[in-house]
């Protein structure tokens, strides 16, 4: 089983950046596909971005194309998520997640199995 540590959130202004990223405990990381998720406050969690086991394919949110950049480091057994642009509409909770199966629908939060424990992006106007 994989254990997730979500870090990087923070305050920023609209048009700046942050970098998340989401540690996993586990020898089992590398063949696990990721993904972020959001949920703004008030609100149902949505998919923003994901990523194959192999790092081969990615999937983003139409909210955040060309804005976002998810990566994965096999040797650090970390996942990141690049923000660019920020806007406050990306202000939320952001949560990584780990699939135990390699083929999931990488934009349904039923197919990830382990979640970090999210944390605070906010953008300010």
């Amino acid at each position: 089983q994989v254990h997730l540590v979500d870090s990087g959130g923070g305050l920023v202004q609209a048009g700046g950046s942050l970098r998340l990223s989401c540690a996993a405990s586990g020898r089992t990381f590398s063949s696990r596909p990721m993904g972020w998720f959001r949920q703004p406050l008030g609100k149902e969690r949505e998919f923003v971005a994901a990523i194959s086991w192999n790092g081969g394919n990615t999937y983003y949110a139409d909210s955040v194309k060309g804005r976002f950049t998810i990566s994965r480091d096999t040797a650090k057994n970390t996942a990141y998520l690049q923000m660019n642009m920020l806007t406050p509409e990306d202000t939320a909770v952001y949560y990584c997640a780990a699939a135990t199966r390699v083929y999931i629908s990488p934009m349904s939060t039923r197919d990830y199995d382990q979640w970090g424990q999210g944390t605070q992006v906010t953008v300010s106007s």
